[in-house]
């Protein structure tokens, strides 16, 4: 197998793993556990929710009681024939997500003691679940949103923010029901932290309003009167805080992981295993300024081309974690392209080293591309085509880079969302 195709095929099965219509199901409660329920009410949010609602709806017992709904991003959803998927915005919230996350909290609060909630999470939902509070209109908290996004804040520390502007994530769905809950996640944070994901509807938080202020001073964002005023009221107790872990609330609550980066990053490196080439997982945790990364990982990949060491090449360094972009330029970029466009730079000309990053959800940043791929010749061949790498890095233009290249990696929205994947296959020269 060529390197390109072995490159795509493994992300291939990277997101295949992750596909709730292939996983979901063994996760879900027993036929006769089922029916020992009065109601059950399906809610969720993420680039996820439509596959894993359908999931959800083709097997659920035909004589089970099922309804509910489900937010997922404009062009993610699905047909489902007992649960309504709902598009909204992503990654900036809109009012359709903010209508649709009402309807949900409202539905939630109507159970009872003998009914179940069945919430279904995944990575986008912190935007796509959207209901802030009373005191922050729709417009602020889209406002600090994108300000947040072009900072280079990480999204665990996004969420922290959100958390404390919304009323029904850090907790509060699960607090504003009597029913049972039983949350399945798919997970796209570093650690598989359920607080993070999607900002914990149903998990405790153990971020507090002190934690926004920090999170908004630490990346320089002035956020809007009505974000500020929010977060001193509850700095100052006159605003209740997020539920925190040891809340009796969470007695009624279980948690389970459906899909997580680090199974996907096995799912890959087997079909390198399978190809005779040593796949290297150096983890699902690998975070921080796209460049910056590809800088470490370059210097990884020439040890091995220069020493066989600490890996013998044939090798493929397979990693995952959301990789941040401090947005200086006008390009079209998305963090995966800007990874392997500085990953490029570092080994321009390095014989035998390809890559792949992109993107499990199918969108690359907010263009249609999950990712792209880099040959041994990329920068040689833009270079034929007029194409000044450096310049295009530092305008945050990647796309356009790969793009002329033909490189780009297309899938369209995969429904589903782990993180990105990242793999640099090292071949003898």
């Amino acid at each position: 197998m060529n390197p390109r195709e072995l490159l795509l095929e493994s992300f291939r099965a990277a997101v295949d793993a992750a596909d709730p219509l292939k996983t979901l199901s063994g996760f879900l409660p027993v036929p006769n556990e089922i029916r020992k329920f009065r109601r059950t009410l399906v809610v969720g949010a993420g680039k996820a929710a439509a596959s894993m609602a359908r999931a959800v709806d083709d097997h659920w017992p035909g004589d089970a009681p099922l309804e509910g709904l489900v937010i997922t991003r404009y062009a993610h959803g699905m047909p489902c024939r007992r649960l309504q998927v709902i598009e909204a915005g992503h990654p900036v919230p809109d009012e359709a997500g903010e209508r649709a996350a009402a309807d949900i909290l409202r539905r939630a609060g109507e159970l009872g003691p003998d009914d179940l909630l069945l919430v279904l999470v995944s990575g986008g939902g912190s935007s796509l679940l959207s209901l802030p509070v009373d005191a922050v209109p729709m417009a602020d908290l889209k406002a600090v949103t994108r300000s947040l996004l072009a900072s280079g804040a990480p999204i665990q520390e996004m969420n922290v923010v959100r958390k404390h502007l919304s009323r029904i994530q850090g907790g509060r769905l699960a607090q504003a029901t009597r029913a049972s809950v039983l949350a399945l996640v798919i997970s796209d944070v570093a650690g598989d932290d359920l607080s993070a994901i999607a900002s914990g509807p149903c998990a405790p938080d153990p971020s507090t309003y002190a934690d926004a202020l920090d999170v908004l001073a630490r990346w320089d964002v002035a956020p809007p009167e009505s974000v500020a005023r929010h977060l001193q009221a509850g700095l100052r107790g006159e605003v209740g805080e997020t539920p925190k872990p040891g809340d009796p609330v969470f007695g009624r609550v279980r948690s389970e992981l459906v899909a997580t980066a680090h199974r996907s990053l096995e799912a890959g490196a087997a079909v390198f295993g399978r190809a005779g080439v040593r796949a290297a997982i150096l983890g699902d945790t690998v975070t921080g300024e796209a460049r910056d990364v590809a800088q470490v990982m370059a210097a990884l990949a020439r040890e091995i081309a220069s020493r066989d060491a600490p890996f013998a090449r044939p090798v493929a360094l397979v990693s995952g974690g959301e990789c941040t972009v401090t947005v200086r330029g006008k390009g079209r970029g998305g963090r995966c392209a800007e990874f392997l466009l500085a990953l490029g730079r570092e080994l321009d000309g390095l014989a035998g080293a390809w890559a792949i990053a992109a993107d499990t959800d199918g969108i690359d940043g907010v263009e249609d591309n999950a990712g792209a791929l880099l040959a041994p010749d990329s920068l040689a061949r833009a270079r034929v085509l007029g194409l000044d790498a450096r310049r295009l890095l530092d305008d945050n233009d990647a796309w356009r880079f790969f793009s002329s290249l033909d490189d780009l990696v297309v899938t369209g929205p995969t429904r589903t969302n782990v993180n990105d994947y990242r793999a640099i296959l090292l071949l003898p020269s």
